[in-house]
């Protein structure tokens, strides 16, 4: 698990003989040092027996405890293999698993055993070889921090990176059900990473790029119990995987996202698991791309039927425009925009002309004979269904060709 190293080296030559003889003399000994440290450690936590097999941690202690004490007595030039080792133990643990508290850990137990044996060996016998030992005990001593040091900074670095990758591959593996790929256990996999139910109800919401003020700030308020979120940033959106509660639907999310999240946006409608999220991003970019360009709310698609059947068919629907409304686009601008001011407010009020004329500041005859004029001009009848859904469908099929040019 560890070794020792040479801090700085004993002050004189004979100093150095001495220690030497006493690191071989203890040589002979490690294997059974290392059957007490893997004890040791055991005792101290199960762990270090789950994380590799008894066999693959004896070698490597034993590897590890005869470099650090040929270490201690090598000549001052040589190569620092004991740090090599520790670096290179720092990354193999924290590719293992192994916590780093137990990694240091390690360290210091080896270190005892290796003090502590070499003080009841030869050199504990005689007073001269005790006294040598005393004086290296402060190098001794800092070359096992040393040791752990270096083992901890590899460790961390070696975790960075391989969380780093794990963030990349669940990434990689949220992009996958997104764009609807289908590959065999993708949504099981993703669920494993991602810590998710595999099936369940989920909701997808995309979000315009460019409006991104108090992105963060929004992200902290819609936590909250029942909801679950994901966010990807992309290019031109942001993306987020909703997992609903059992208790939560679409209603209990859009109270939730109203005045927090920053709009424009919309909201898919529920599917039942990960491998649907490909399906419920479309449908969502589909409720956004009925939004106008300056809007600022988070639609629903369950609720804008109409305008995305307007907006998934752009040839249908210009032939429409051009069919139901082309004499009402011939008129001068302000004419064509009272007309259409009116069949708004008269929509907006359940074909009400007394509550349209309150909201238009004008007499309900007014409405009635603007009304009528449209009729005239469009060749259908508001009083007919199949008639007012044309002309409500090619008043909202321009309007949105409006925006996109002027957005």
């Amino acid at each position: 698990m560890s070794g020792l190293t040479n801090g700085r080296r004993p002050r004189t030559g004979h100093d150095w003989k001495l220690l030497k003889e006493a690191c071989t003399a203890l040589l002979p000994r490690v294997p059974e040092l290392v059957d007490l440290h893997l004890r040791q450690l055991g005792e101290h936590s199960s762990v270090y027996g789950s994380v590799l097999p008894y066999d693959v941690q004896w070698r490597e202690a034993e590897e590890a405890m005869r470099i650090g004490i040929e270490a201690i007595s090598a000549p001052r030039a040589s190569p620092r293999r004991d740090l090599e080792y520790a670096e290179e133990a720092g990354r193999r643990r924290a590719q293992q698993g192994l916590p780093l508290d137990l990694l240091v850990h390690s360290y210091r137990n080896a270190g005892y055993l290796v003090w502590d044996s070499l003080l009841e060996g030869t050199a504990g016998k005689d007073p001269e070889k005790l006294a040598v030992l005393m004086r290296s005990a402060t190098m001794v001593w800092s070359a096992v921090d040393a040791q752990a040091a270096v083992a901890s900074d590899a460790y961390r670095a070696t975790e960075l990176e391989l969380r780093r990758r794990t963030d990349e591959q669940l990434q990689a593996l949220l992009d996958a059900l997104l764009e609807g790929r289908s590959a065999p256990g993708l949504a099981a996999r993703a669920a494993a990473g991602l810590d998710l139910p595999e099936h369940g109800p989920y909701a997808v919401i995309v979000l315009r790029a460019e409006r991104r003020d108090g992105r963060e700030a929004f992200h902290r308020q819609i936590q909250r119990a029942g909801f679950r979120f994901i966010w990807r940033m992309r290019t031109d959106c942001e993306v987020g995987v909703v997992a609903l509660g059992a208790d939560e639907g679409l209603d209990g999310l859009a109270r939730l996202l109203d005045g927090r999240c920053p709009g424009p946006g919309g909201i898919s409608p529920v599917v039942a698991g990960l491998a649907e999220l490909g399906h419920a991003r479309r449908l969502a970019e589909l409720a956004l791309r009925t939004c106008p360009a300056d809007a600022t709310g988070i639609v629903r698609l369950d609720q804008r039927m109409p305008t995305a059947l307007v907006v998934s068919q752009p040839e249908l629907a210009g032939r429409l425009v051009s069919e139901v409304l082309g004499e009402v686009l011939a008129l001068e601008p302000a004419d064509r925009a009272v007309l259409l001011e009116t069949l708004d407010a008269w929509l907006a009020c359940e074909g009400s002309a007394g509550r349209a004329a309150g909201r238009l500041y004008c007499h309900r005859n007014t409405v009635f004979n603007r009304l009528r004029r449209l009729e005239q001009l469009t060749s259908r009848s508001l009083a007919r269904p199949r008639d007012l859904v044309e002309v409500s469908l090619a008043v909202e099929a321009h309007r949105l060709a409006q925006r996109q040019v002027t957005h």
